[in-house]
C-alpha cells in the first residue's frame, strides 16, 4: 500500500527540529538521467526512454484524471525520482525520512514542489500511477482532504482499462462485511487527518466511495465532482456526507449492496 506522506513529513520535521537535519549526510537522489515529458520530469539513475510504455501511460493519466473528475489540467511540474533498485531507494528513505515506515513509493507536497519517489519493481506501474495521480490532483487542488485524496489515487492506480475497479479492495470489503459485520462510515472517513489513521480497510473504503459515486447516476456523480470543484475554487467545501444527506440519500446501505454486486460480478467471470 502506498501512502501520501505530507503530514508524516511535517510531523518528522517538527519532531527533529532544524538542528537535527544537518547531522546525517543526505543520500543522493537519482540524477544520472533527466527525462521531461509533458508535466512530468523523471529523474533516474538509469536510462528511461521518452517513449517507454509506462512513461506514455503516466503522461496520458493527466487527461484521464482531469476528464474523470472535471478538473482543469495544469502545467506545474511533477518531479518523479525513480531509483533503479530497492536498496538505494531504501537507503535514501532511511537517511532522509528515518521515522517514516518504508514504502515502495510516496508523494510529497511542499510549498514549492510536487515530488514522487519510487524504485523500479514488478509493481512500479501501480505505484507510479497512484503517486502521479496525487501529483496531478494536488496541482489542481492543493488542499485535498486525506480520505478523498487516497480514495481517488486508489481509483487511478489500476490500469486504465479497468476503469478504476480495484478488485483487491472489493475482496477485502466483501470479507469484512461477511465475517466482521463491517459497515461503511463516511463521516468517520471525513474526520481522518493523519496518514497513520489510514489502514488497509480505510484505503479500501475510501476507494469504494469514489468508485460508487463515479459510477452513480449524474445527480449523485455530481456530488463528487461538485465537491472537488468547490475545493478548487473556494478552498473549502461542504462534506460529501452532508451533500448526500441534503438529497435525502442514506448511502451506506446502497454502498454495501454495490460492493456485493461487484463481488458477485467478479465471481461469475
Amino acid at each position: 500500500m502506498r501512502w501520501f506522506w505530507f503530514f508524516a513529513f511535517i510531523a518528522l520535521v517538527q519532531l527533529i527540529g532544524c538542528r537535527g537535519l544537518p547531522h546525517a549526510p543526505l543520500s543522493p537522489l537519482p540524477n544520472g538521467h533527466e527525462t521531461p515529458v509533458g508535466q512530468l520530469v523523471f529523474h533516474s539513475d538509469f536510462e528511461l526512454p521518452h517513449d517507454h510504455r509506462l512513461v506514455r501511460e503516466l503522461v496520458e493519466e493527466r487527461e484521464y484524471v482531469a476528464n474523470t473528475l472535471g478538473l482543469p489540467t495544469t502545467t506545474e511540474p511533477i518531479e518523479v525520482y525513480l531509483f533503479s533498485d530497492k536498496e538505494r531507494y531504501g537507503e535514501y528513505l532511511l537517511r532522509n525520512f528515518p521515522n517514516v515506515p518504508s514504502r515502495r513509493a510516496f508523494f510529497l507536497e511542499s510549498d514549492t514542489h510536487l515530488r514522487v519517489y519510487a524504485h523500479w519493481s514488478d509493481r512500479v506501474g501501480e505505484d507510479l500511477r497512484h503517486e502521479t495521480a496525487h501529483g496531478y490532483m494536488h496541482a489542481a487542488i492543493p488542499n485535498l482532504p486525506l480520505w478523498i485524496d487516497e480514495g481517488l489515487a486508489e481509483y487511478f492506480e489500476v490500469p486504465r482499462g479497468y476503469a478504476g475497479l480495484n478488485q483487491p479492495h472489493v475482496d477485502l470489503l466483501s470479507d469484512s462485511i461477511e465475517h466482521d459485520n463491517w459497515k461503511p462510515d463516511l463521516k468517520r472517513l471525513e474526520s481522518l487527518s493523519e496518514s497513520a489513521q489510514m489502514g488497509q480497510r480505510e484505503y479500501a473504503e475510501s476507494w469504494s466511495w469514489v468508485y460508487f459515486l463515479l459510477n452513480s447516476p449524474p445527480e449523485r456523480r455530481e456530488i463528487l465532482t461538485g465537491y472537488l470543484a468547490d475545493l478548487r475554487t473556494k478552498g473549502s467545501a461542504v462534506p460529501i456526507s452532508a451533500r448526500l444527506a441534503a438529497l435525502q440519500v442514506e448511502p451506506e446501505g446502497p454502498l454495501v449492496q454495490y460492493i456485493a454486486t461487484l463481488k458477485q460480478s467478479a465471481v461469475q467471470k
